[in-house]
């Protein structure tokens, strides 16, 4: 009924980053990158896998003017990247993020004038994916583990920014292991989100590990989405607990409504 992904940057991790993406590939699931300049390009195309997500920006905010100028061009380079690799979904956060996910420029207040400046970026970027044809996709984060300082790091947020815009070409990525350590009432957050959904995210609190080891009740969540309507990508982007392989199994069968 779903679509089912694996982002290669966080299982199989003993083995070189492009058999990673190979033996995803070959268990079945489609492939997740983060930032595509750590990648080689050519070397990721020959495995053949069907890419779902990666980053589509380099460098930048949604915020200042340097910095969304920055975004805008740094997402126009990864546009060229996703069309050799097929990948149809591009991935933005409120702000850029360093090399351990923290903000660039931490923004711990976030003022009425950030919020339309936010919203005249991404409709420049929603303008820049319709023209490319490809979807980019605004993920909600974590301020309390993961991410502090992150600017629009909430669902609620990110929704919000998504509706204003209104654009097939850009979508909300639910991270629904974030939006439990910021949120919580995930099924009803779902239900509302859904006709803005681009794609959801999945991994169990605490620990960022595949669904079935913490406290999120996915097969509900499954049941959820399959009863409202969702056909789309639905990602594990989460460690896994123990073996990688029973991790993607356990991740399939959350999801197999």
């Amino acid at each position: 009924m779903f679509q089912l992904a694996v982002c290669a940057e966080m299982v199989f991790r003993h083995l070189p980053f492009v058999e990673r993406v190979k033996k995803i590939s070959e268990l079945g699931f489609h492939v997740e990158i983060w930032d595509w300049t750590q990648h080689d390009i050519a070397a990721l195309q020959s495995t053949g896998a069907a890419f779902s997500s990666m980053t589509g920006y380099i460098e930048g905010d949604l915020i200042t003017a340097d910095g969304a100028r920055r975004l805008i061009e740094t997402a126009e380079q990864s546009i060229e990247v996703a069309k050799r690799l097929h990948c149809p979904r591009l991935n933005l956060h409120g702000t850029g993020l360093d090399g351990k996910g923290m903000p660039v420029k931490p923004t711990p207040v976030v003022t009425g004038e950030m919020w339309l400046a936010a919203q005249r970026t991404l409709k420049q970027i929603a303008d820049l994916g319709r023209r490319a044809d490809v979807v980019f996709c605004l993920e909600n984060l974590n301020t309390e583990v993961d991410h502090a300082g992150v600017p629009f790091a909430r669902a609620a947020d990110t929704l919000a920014l998504v509706k204003t815009v209104d654009s097939p070409n850009l979508r909300l990525n639910l991270d629904l292991y974030h939006a439990q350590i910021g949120e919580g009432n995930l099924i009803e957050l779902v239900r509302n989100a859904l006709p803005f959904i681009g794609e959801v995210q999945v991994a169990d609190v605490p620990g960022r590990y595949e669904p079935g080891t913490g406290e999120i009740n996915y097969p509900a969540i499954s049941r959820a989405l399959a009863q409202a309507g969702y056909r789309g990508m639905i990602a594990m982007e989460a460690w896994a607990s123990g073996d990688d392989e029973l991790a993607l199994h356990r991740f399939r069968e959350a999801f197999s409504v």
